[in-house]
């Protein structure tokens, strides 16, 4: 199918341009009318299998979601829902709005007009949304859909403002530290050792570490972003060594148990919702394992699916894994009981959600002092190593 590249006008007579695949140039206008977009020119840049529109933000898919869950649980059908997107401010949003739109009306169901579209719905929204059309509950699906995206968004935002913080100092450390011992060392040094005494171990390996700064900065400040550029390529293209570098981040101090909360509650809390939208346990685990990105719970989550298969209890199954913590084991075995599983797994994902907020409070607690200690240390190096030759030189002058 052609993939066009097109310039055009707005609603609001804004240029715009981007890429859209479409069967033809009628299609192509005709998708581009949907968003209250009037094409301009047009010209085919390549041929693809399958339709790729410039991708939404995770808080687009969220109003998009959000919209369609509001709208159809006021009545109105899917077709006016995608229709009332002419008037979103977001360009991407009537875009990809119009598309579903324009295949909506070529006969296909939503399900199928978002799996058409991989970039902006995963696997996970389109067996919901079907699973929904099949039920007759599509507007209850999606708001499941709505909860849980949020849910997942104020995760990624409690992981960002964990690292804000340590990042922002580890940067300023850094910058002082060069800041010493390119400038500062160096003229202080000069008069050191224009005064002839031995200097003491410390000082002469301050004197060594600042001459590395001077002549070799560029190896100094270039060697960690390469080595962090090389090891994230090699990871990327080796399975093996992805899988040794996530372990050891979930066993890492501090941070690790931030990244296992988070990534085993966003696992339970798509497989919860699966589960409550009536995918099957199986498909449902597919899909987890499907959008998990790291491959010690993907493993693990593989493992648990294959027991269920074999007929283990779901929770005898994920008990076996000891990545999954006990808490969640417990919850799931009192669902099991209980007959609700379902409320089960919203309980672990209100539980994790609490533990990654104190995780982050903890981390950020402990850390402020850690930094501030470290910096004290290279500080008190620096100055010990400086005004102790100083202090020497004074004390034979008097």
């Amino acid at each position: 199918m052609p993939f066009y590249r097109y310039r055009g006008v707005d609603a609001a007579g804004r240029v715009v341009e981007g890429e859209l695949e479409a069967l033809n140039l009628m299609e192509l206008r005709n998708q581009l009318a949907q968003g209250q977009i009037t094409l301009l020119s047009s010209r085919v840049k390549r041929q693809r299998s399958t339709m790729r529109s410039q991708k939404l933000t995770p808080q687009e898919k969220l109003d998009l979601m959000y919209h369609m869950q509001m709208l159809l649980q006021a009545g109105v059908s899917v077709v006016d829902a995608l229709e009332d997107l002419r008037t979103s401010d977001s360009v991407n949003l009537r875009r990809v709005g119009g598309v579903l739109l324009s295949r909506i009306n070529a006969g296909e169901s939503l399900a199928q007009a978002m799996r058409a579209d991989p970039d902006n719905f995963d696997p996970v929204a389109v067996s919901l949304v079907h699973a929904g059309e099949n039920t007759g509950a599509l507007p209850e699906v999606l708001e499941r859909i709505v909860h849980s995206m949020r849910w997942q968004i104020e995760l990624t935002a409690q992981l960002k403002k964990a690292l804000a913080y340590p990042s922002f100092v580890a940067l300023t450390v850094s910058g002082v530290v060069v800041f010493l011992m390119v400038y500062l060392v160096p003229q202080l040094v000069s008069f050191i050792q224009s005064t002839g005494q031995e200097l003491p171990v410390h000082t002469r390996l301050l004197i060594a570490v600042s001459d590395a700064f001077v002549h070799y900065w560029w190896a100094i400040l270039g060697t960690p972003p390469l080595l962090i550029g090389l090891i994230t390529w090699a990871a990327r293209h080796n399975r093996v060594l992805r899988l040794r570098l996530q372990a050891a981040l979930l066993k890492m101090p501090l941070l690790g148990p931030l990244v296992h909360k988070i990534v085993v509650a966003r696992l339970l809390d798509i497989f919860g919702l699966m589960y409550r939208s009536g995918v099957p346990i199986i498909q449902g685990l597919d899909h987890c394992i499907e959008v998990t990105q790291n491959l010690v719970i993907q493993e693990a989550t593989t493992r648990v699916r294959d027991r269920i298969v074999t007929g283990t209890g779901i929770t005898d199954a994920f008990a076996s894994e000891p990545i999954f913590p006990s808490i969640a084991i417990r919850m799931l075995r009192v669902g099991e009981m209980t007959g609700a599983i379902d409320q089960a797994l919203d309980n672990v994902t209100r539980f994790f959600n609490r533990e990654v907020r104190d995780t982050v409070d903890r981390i950020q607690s402990l850390l402020e002092p850690i930094i501030t200690v470290i910096l004290g240390l290279i500080l008190g190096w620096i100055m010990l190593a400086v005004l102790g030759p100083i202090y020497d030189t004074l004390t034979k002058i008097v």
